[in-house]
């Protein structure tokens, strides 16, 4: 993307001279070197987030949406390497040391994994390693810190929060252990969270229950939201803009009111088309034909193209992002109006 039209996006997506963005992403590339040779898992992405704002970021398996968050939190796997530039609150942090990293880690920017059994220590109990992360980001004691945590225990609404601070995490359900995740993330006030599929491994009831408690906390806390997910459905329940990726590379973005009703992408309108609806009474769910691509070798051109029902010989061009309207984006070289 050429300097002149990297600006006119900037511009498009709220990043303004008026309005700081807090967290401001050019042109990441991430990469991995494997026995079969370079995979390229995210591919030129650019685009920006504003203070309290709730963006998602929605696409199948293998899309790179988790590795853009894992390569700005300093996360990659040892065979990952990353280019470009990650600005946060105007800061440069993507290749800082460790050390400096992990200032920013928690403090400023905390990160809730998908799967909560997995990211908390089985030997430890709950209160133990919430307490634990504000003695060693905020220098706290261990009472004044036991306090802060009830606090917040009640906050996310854990029931009987004093006592289940003396349980191990196996104690809990999947619900409440997710719930422990997002109070540990928020215990040092971070001005970004970023959830990384928070709701796959739990029932829909509780998923609702979770999706209603970040929005409760983001109104509390005015916190911003990065939603990595592939369930368009909690997109459009938290989220204000929406970025759908396909082959680690940026097909559409925009307000989420705007892509859920116009949709100017042919991936998107599959994606949106798969999702069960219960004003339609037909039998059978539509899909997206074929399946992801493989990063290894990658079609010419579009790399959507070979599952595109819209597809036509013009798609053989690599396309380039395209402003239209306000705040929006898209990869496509068909036009717009013959997909609306």
């Amino acid at each position: 993307m050429k300097s002149t039209e990297l600006s006119t996006n900037k511009t498009l997506l709220g990043t303004s001279q008026q309005q700081f963005p807090l967290l401001e992403i050019n042109h990441l590339k991430v990469t991995f070197s494997t026995p079969d040779g370079l995979v390229t898992a995210v591919k030129d992405l650019s685009f920006s987030i504003n203070e309290g704002e709730t963006v998602g970021i929605v696409g199948e398996s293998g899309s790179g949406k988790s590795q853009t968050a894992f390569a700005f939190m300093g996360l990659l796997a040892q065979n990952g390497q990353v280019s470009g530039s990650v600005k946060f609150m105007g800061q440069e942090i993507l290749g800082l040391p460790e050390k400096e990293l992990n200032k920013i880690r928690a403090e400023k920017i905390a990160m809730i994994f998908q799967d909560p059994m997995t990211s908390l220590n089985p030997y430890m109990k709950v209160g133990q390693q919430l307490i634990e992360v504000l003695i060693v980001h905020k220098g706290m004691s261990v009472r004044d810190a036991s306090q802060e945590v009830l606090a917040m225990l009640d906050a996310v609404k854990i029931p009987e929060a004093k006592r289940r601070m003396n349980m191990y995490p196996h104690e809990f359900s999947g619900g409440m252990r997710q719930r422990i995740m997002i109070a540990m993330a928020l215990l040092c006030r971070p001005k970004l969270i970023i959830a990384d599929e928070p709701t796959t491994a739990l029932d829909v009831t509780v998923q609702a229950q979770i999706m209603a408690l970040l929005n409760d906390l983001k109104r509390d806390f005015n916190t911003t939201i990065i939603m990595i997910t592939h369930d368009l459905g909690v997109i459009a329940g938290i989220s204000d803009k929406v970025l759908v990726m396909y082959a680690g590379q940026m097909m559409e973005y925009g307000k989420v009111k705007d892509v859920f009703y116009r949709p100017s992408h042919p991936y998107t309108i599959g994606l949106l088309k798969a999702v069960p609806r219960l004003d339609h009474e037909d039998d059978i769910l539509a899909t997206i034909p074929g399946n992801p691509p493989n990063l290894l070798s990658l079609p010419a051109g579009c790399p959507f193209k070979p599952r595109c029902t819209s597809a036509t010989p013009q798609c053989d061009q690599v396309p380039q992002l395209e402003c239209f309207g306000e705040g929006r984006l898209r990869a496509c070289v068909k036009p717009f109006e013959m997909l609306i």
